[in-house]
């Protein structure tokens, strides 16, 4: 065999396996991770009076610009007659799905399940902007963020605030404890055990995403005016 042909066939083999290698990362990377930590959030609808103190504390925390947001509270109603009106508050953010399909559709694996925590995240540096997650997401929650220019959602305040020990910004500025955080994997965790005692509900549990934000519903409102 002349050197030529040595060196084409000894070419192409290093680009097979460069494409071997990088699929195998690639299918790694796309591949769930079980994890033993599973964050949960529980928002008792009953306690919630729709003060806005969770979005505002989630956009300082996390420094969300004011043209986009990662929690929204919304109102319905008014239910009943003057004087027992009352209007019901609905939490809508990333639902921490543990089959999430914005991370089975990322082509570049920047949305994943942390292993060590059961947290969706999204690592900005891989995103590429295709908005794949976007259109994916069920629950229509993520949205391109206009300094990164990467696809950004709720996180439980993974990096801003867990990593250095303290609750969801939210969590901790809810006046009335209507958000409860926690590991629900641990069955003496406070949030295990209002969900085990309380009628619980979780949106679009048919499309089998298995979310994570667990909720008491008030199907009548619970703010009397």
């Amino acid at each position: 065999m002349d050197k030529s042909k040595r060196l084409f066939l000894q070419g192409a083999g290093a680009i097979l396996a460069g494409i071997s290698l990088y699929q195998t990362r690639l299918a790694t990377a796309r591949e769930p991770q079980a994890s033993k930590v599973k964050y949960a959030l529980l928002h008792d609808e009953t306690l919630c009076i729709g003060c806005d103190a969770c979005t505002l504390a989630c956009r300082e925390a996390n420094q969300v610009p004011a043209d986009v947001t990662r929690l929204t509270m919304v109102r319905s109603g008014p239910f009943g007659e003057y004087p027992n009106r009352r209007y019901h508050f609905s939490r809508q953010s990333c639902q921490q799905c543990e089959n999430a399909p914005c991370v089975t559709v990322c082509p570049t694996g920047a949305a994943y399940i942390d292993a060590q925590t059961g947290i969706v995240k999204v690592d900005d540096w891989k995103c590429v902007g295709c908005q794949y997650c976007i259109a994916a997401c069920p629950y229509k929650v993520r949205f391109i963020h206009p300094v990164t220019r990467a696809a950004d959602k709720c996180d439980f305040c993974a990096d801003s605030r867990l990593q250095h020990g303290q609750q969801p910004a939210c969590v901790s500025a809810c006046p009335t404890k209507a958000l409860i955080f926690g590991d629900i994997s641990n069955q003496l965790a406070p949030i295990t055990r209002l969900i085990k005692h309380n009628a619980v509900d979780r949106d679009k549990v048919s499309l089998g995403t298995r979310p994570k934000l667990f909720k008491i519903r008030a199907p009548s409102g619970e703010v009397i005016l």
